[in-house]
């Protein structure tokens, strides 16, 4: 390894004195790993006795023999006494393969040492070995060169001897959630389950056991506090960093704000925790700076970011949640931080910077609570290169608990999902160059030395792509005017390839020629000298210049996909038509490339680097299929679909543990299903008229206090209309989705007992409203998911060409655990009681009706016709001793 190099350093070493620096000296990475005893050209050497087994030392010395003597790379790994004792070959005579084994890691064993050795016999460290021990030791890793006989071992840097893990004790947790325990001491409330235990009982086990891991957790089980004893114990005990990961910002601020705080005063232990957002809810104060300085503000943008900037002076955090008012988004985008915008050391406002003084906070934490979203923009930097030992969008890590874990295939799907429009396109373009009657804006102007040539050419450039982006929009909305969406694929390449592959390729094209000239526009400022007063400013503005043309070519790419997509079997191309929030915008089209599967990802990514991976949801599992196989074996049973779905069972020599932990609630007497026997099938042509009619029936019964959950808007939008009129003039309220925001729509029903709330998708979840305030869950319809749904439709399709059942490994699991979730919604608390009623005749007439029924908790039952279930819904509220 650049051996000439070292022999010509090694003569001239000998004639010079070496300065050695002091033995012991430690560098500490900006994530705060361990520390790392670093020895620089001029290190030591000792007998290879000293740093190896005697089996370790043969078992090299035979490796090398089998190379021919040639070079051999190798990770090391150590006893107790510090000895290496097994090694794992990764490389032979290939001196660029030993870059990439810093990074290498493998859950169940973390190597301490990089070892390779020098044929020469001349063990003197070349530039590459000290790039390579360097980077290494940001990791806590050592780094030897042996000779061939492994005699002697020259130490370019000592591996962090690694403190003996100590295991979690589960009583010992167990009794804080206990009687008179330090959980329940601090709430009145608190009740003993016997599932929350258990359900600790196996967290503690993927800690102690290295394991991945998979839990069900019933509603009322109180999965939070089961997954915060044990991971801020290991946490404090193993001085390890421990990522929380949630699907919604809600259960973040829970976390953090009550139940951390909670548990580390119940330990009697200090533990810092760092709430985690991704960089763009936080403000960047060059941006502000840039946007006031550039003049291009109208009065009403003016009016709202004089309040942002005295809100930056006074805010300890710069989150946009910490605003009194909310900014729109087209300006907040404008000033926020964002990754590709950052000119981290050159930045003016590097020494006030939020993002950076959260990074700060978080190096130094203990626990991490992040989203999915972030989660999953970490660790996809790390598979493409970034490795797993250094500071990327998070310091490193090697355990995580997901809560909410039923979310990740479809909060990975949207991540690794790339996607534009003609808007997006508008307002990258519009960074650039915005021109309105006289007055004319952009970065472009901002660069020095702009001439008017140049910036007519640039102008012209601009019109140019934003022509070429409206007749693809154009013709993609003709695509899509059907049914939405459309999806490219070979049955239907007589509809779109005579319309919308050329102005792909225009635009594409355009792109390129735009791109062209931004980049010699940069190129040209940054050949210009140094100024002797540099302008910040302009600096500022070539970066950001070079920011747009980047996302402009991730356009191009995305563009390209669409043009290649036969080429491409492993992405789903789609077109989608939607329309903005104004109640008469013009519609238009998003282009999206999806991943057709995120499991291999998420197994190579997730699940394989990390030590812990525990995984938690009320809904993980669905009803047994008798012909799944074996209910042991971890690929089939109740967790088939998740585990085939998330990639948990993918990682190679790590079967998961999986466990299924019942909820303490009484449904068996305090949930009421019911299901009339007369409801029509969807297909049938009364059915959307009995659905209406049943809401309006069952609503009026309950007296309000009633979620009415669909699957489509337009059904919704008809049951409400017949509904409405009726319910509002007997007191009853009615709340839709789409006449305001979520959290106002929920805090509008929380707040009146006489309320019905008529919700689609986002409202199967996430609702939680205890007591009086819920009182019975219409699920008009079994949630599966439409055939119009572009990815859903070329996954079936993947499965069916390979032979296999995508109704049963794809469709019906998907529903059941959707159906589960709009379930949930009823009980909350022990007290709790009420009727959850299914409109869907398919419950009862299809055969596939008792995989949702047999998914449930045992309740009782109504399955009559309509009159009955009505009669016994209403004895079961209010005459509660009648039997029902």
């Amino acid at each position: 390894m650049g051996h000439a190099q070292a022999w010509q350093r090694q003569k001239a070493a000998r004639r010079e004195p070496r300065k050695r620096p002091p033995h012991g000296k430690r560098l500490q990475g900006f994530h705060s790993a361990p520390p790392v005893v670093y020895a620089p050209f001029g290190g030591y050497r000792v007998q290879a006795a000293k740093r190896f087994t005697e089996e370790s030392r043969a078992r090299l010395r035979a490796e090398i023999e089998d190379a021919g003597g040639n070079e051999v790379f190798a990770l090391g790994y150590c006893d107790e006494a510090g000895l290496v004792a097994a090694l794992e070959v990764r490389a032979r005579g290939n001196e660029e393969t030993v870059l990439a084994l810093d990074k290498v890691r493998d859950a169940s064993r973390q190597p301490d040492v990089l070892i390779h050795n020098h044929p020469s016999a001349f063990l003197t460290p070349s530039d590459n070995d000290l790039v390579i021990a360097s980077r290494a030791a940001e990791g806590g890793m050592g780094s030897f060169i042996v000779d061939n006989r492994v005699e002697k071992v020259y130490v370019i840097a000592e591996p962090t001897l690694r403190r003996k893990r100590k295991k979690l004790e589960p009583e010992e947790l167990c009794a804080a959630l206990e009687a008179g325990g330090a959980i329940s001491r601090r709430l009145p409330s608190f009740e003993i389950r016997e599932s929350q235990l258990e359900l600790m009982r196996f967290i503690i086990r993927g800690f102690n056991e290295d394991a991945l891991a998979a839990a069900e957790a019933g509603t009322g089980v109180g999965k939070s506090f089961a997954y915060l004893l044990p991971a801020l114990m290991f946490a404090l005990e193993n001085g390890e960093r421990i990522v929380l990961s949630t699907a919604t910002i809600t259960l973040q601020q829970q976390l953090f704000d009550k139940d951390i705080p909670l548990v580390a005063a119940a330990l009697d232990k200090k533990v810092k925790a760092v709430l985690v957002k991704g960089r763009g809810n936080y403000l960047c104060r060059r941006r502000l700076e840039d946007a006031i300085r550039e003049q291009s503000l109208f009065e009403e943008e003016g009016d709202e970011i004089r309040p942002i900037l005295a809100w930056s002076e006074t805010t300890k955090t710069g989150s946009r949640s910490d605003l009194s008012f909310m900014p729109r988004d087209e300006l907040w985008s404008r000033i926020c931080s964002e990754a590709d915008l950052c000119m981290g050391m050159r930045c003016p406002e590097r020494e006030r910077c939020f993002v950076l003084a959260l990074r700060k906070e978080a190096a130094d934490a203990r626990v991490l609570v992040v989203n999915h979203h972030l989660l999953f923009a970490d660790i996809a930097a790390r598979r493409e290169g970034a490795g797993y030992d250094a500071t990327v969008v998070l310091p490193p890590y090697s355990r995580i608990v997901i809560d909410e874990a039923h979310k990740i295939e479809d909060a990975a799907t949207s991540f690794f999902s790339k996607e534009f429009s003609r808007f997006s396109l508008y307002r990258q373009l519009g960074r650039l160059y915005h021109r309105r009657g006289n007055r004319r804006t952009g970065l472009l102007l901002r660069l020095p030395g702009m001439i008017p040539p140049e910036l007519e050419d640039a102008a012209e450039a601009i019109k140019r792509v934003r022509d070429a982006a409206d007749d693809l929009d154009g013709a993609a909305l003709e695509l899509a005017a059907d049914d939405g969406v459309f999806r490219l694929c070979p049955s239907r390449e007589e509809r779109f390839l005579p319309v919308l592959i050329s102005p792909l390729v225009t635009l594409r094209k355009r792109l390129s020629a735009l791109g062209g000239i931004l980049r010699s526009l940069v190129e040209a400022v940054e050949e210009e000298p140094e100024p002797s007063a540099p302008d910040s400013g302009a600096e500022a503005a070539a970066w950001e210049v070079k920011a747009v043309l980047r996302r402009l070519e991730a356009v191009a790419a995305v563009a390209a996909s669409f043009v290649e997509y036969a080429e491409r079997p492993g992405e789903v191309m789609w077109i989608e038509a939607r329309r903005g929030a104004a109640a008469k915008a013009d519609p238009y089209a998003v282009f999206t490339a999806t991943p057709l599967e995120v499991a291999p990802v998420l197994a190579s990514a997730l699940f394989g680097p990390h030590k812990t991976v525990v995984c938690l949801s009320a809904t993980l599992t669905t009803a047994e299929n008798p012909a799944s196989g074996d209910p042991g074996n971890p690929s089939s049973g109740a967790f088939a679909y998740w585990n085939s779905r998330s990639g948990i069972t993918r990682v190679a020599g790590r079967e998961p543990l999986t466990g299924q932990f019942p909820s303490p609630f009484p449904y068996a007497r305090s949930v009421l299903l019911a299901a009339p026997a007369d409801a029509p099938l969807p297909d049938e042509g009364h059915y959307r008229a009995f659905v209406d009619r049943a809401v309006l029936r069952l609503a009026e019964l309950a007296g309000g206090s009633v979620l009415v959950l669909f699957t489509s808007y337009e059904a919704l939008k008809s049951a409400y209309a017949a509904a409405a009129p009726v319910l509002e003039k007997q007191g009853i309220r009615c709340l839709k989705q789409g006449d305001d925001d979520r959290s106002r729509l929920l805090a509008a029903f929380l707040a009146d007992e006489s309320s019905v709330l008529f919700g689609t998708d986002s409202f199967w979840e996430g609702v939680d409203a205890p007591g009086d305030t819920l009182r019975m869950v219409l699920l008009c319809r079994l949630p599966f998911k439409t055939p119009r749904d572009p990815v859903f439709e070329a996954r079936r399709e993947a499965l069916e060409k390979q032979g296999r059942n995508a109704f049963m490994e794809l469709s019906l699991p998907e529903a059941v655990m959707k159906f589960k979730q709009g379930f949930g919604r009823l009980i909350r608390r022990s007290g709790d009681r009420g009727v959850v009623a299914v409109l869907d005749g398919r419950i009862l007439r299809k055969w596939y009706g008792a995989f949702f029924i047999r998914s449930l908790p045992q309740t009782r039952t109504s399955f009559g016709d309509f009159s009955s279930c009505l009669r016994n819904a209403e004895q079961f509220l209010f005459s509660p001793t009648s039997g029902f």
